[in-house]
């Protein structure tokens, strides 16, 4: 017998063995899978209707194949360019200005030393993210209002900044950063608050300053964790939040708030064109995918290459 076969043998037994031993959280872990096998990769047989003209009355199968048809379709409408471009920077814009927002406030609040009061200002700062969407856009609405609203009567104007495309961007990132940042600390949080306090004693009587004890001691703990809400926030680069978009979109500030997600719900569900619907959404995905390896890749080798020493 080849050692090869005798490694393998050996590695199977193993398993086994394994199995044997712990067969009741290899069982809870069968229900994870099932549901995520039933809900997540059984549906994706229904992708196939983006390479068709499904009729609903036809089925899958009966509907006849167009193969790229759709695809080509969607690249060709005048408005393609234009929603790529504005779905790609809206993402882009809102991961480079929210990202770093939580890792801040976690480092931050780190360094308070009244329990009472960091507790107080955790929940301050958690109690956005549960506010719905649909309530989070008429605060905006209200706000923004022309006439009456908070902003306009501060600064003594009566512009509807909704209606300017202009500004729609920095309404829908500085939003989404009152509302998910305090939420987004609770990661970083948790690993903070794992760090063994002698570190911190140590450094003090070294006579390191606050902003030492940060760089040296903090950020290199979050770095991992870092890097792993990065790959996770890439991998959703080209999702940008449809109910926000849909809520504050109007005829005057399409120039930037025209995006893929949007355009997919209006000819799905509005105008009734599941396969052009499908391909489009499909080829967004693609493009997720794509994101997520590049970040993957590029995030482990700056893990790799970064020195705080």
């Amino acid at each position: 017998m080849s050692k090869s076969k005798a490694a393998a043998r050996a590695t199977n037994k193993s398993v086994s063995q394994r199995i044997r031993a712990y067969w009741q959280l290899y069982l809870m872990l069968l229900i994870p899978v099932v549901l995520t096998v039933i809900y997540k990769y059984i549906p994706m047989y229904g992708i196939q209707i983006a390479f068709r003209n499904y009729k609903a009355n036809r089925g899958y199968l009966g509907s006849e194949w167009v193969g790229l048809q759709w695809f080509e379709r969607f690249f060709k409408s005048p408005n393609c360019v234009r929603m790529i471009r504005n779905t790609i920077l809206l993402s882009f814009y809102s991961l480079l200005w929210s990202f770093p927002v939580p890792i801040i406030l976690a480092l931050l609040i780190n360094q308070l030393r009244f329990n009472k009061f960091k507790r107080t200002v955790q929940t301050v700062l958690y109690a956005p993210h549960f506010i719905s969407t649909m309530v989070v856009c008429g605060m905006i609405r209200i706000f923004l209002s022309p006439s009456g609203g908070l902003i306009n009567l501060i600064a003594g104007t009566n512009i509807d900044f909704l209606s300017q495309s202009a500004a729609f961007r920095t309404i829908y990132i500085v939003s989404g950063i009152w509302q998910d940042a305090g939420w987004g600390i609770i990661v970083y949080m948790a690993t903070l608050a794992n760090i063994d306090a002698s570190h911190y004693e140590a450094a003090r009587i070294d006579g390191a300053s606050m902003f030492q004890r940060i760089r040296f001691i903090d950020f290199p703990e979050l770095l991992p964790q870092i890097v792993l809400m990065l790959i996770m926030s890439a991998g959703n680069l080209m999702n940008v939040g449809f109910e926000k978009v849909f809520l504050l979109q109007t005829d005057l500030n399409k120039a930037t708030s025209d995006i893929i997600s949007v355009f997919v719900y209006q000819q799905g569900i509005e105008n009734a064109k599941y396969s052009y619907s499908t391909a489009i959404s499909l080829f967004n995905t693609a493009v997720n995918i794509i994101l997520l390896v590049v970040v993957n890749k590029l995030a482990s080798k700056l893990s790799e290459d970064v020195s705080f020493v």
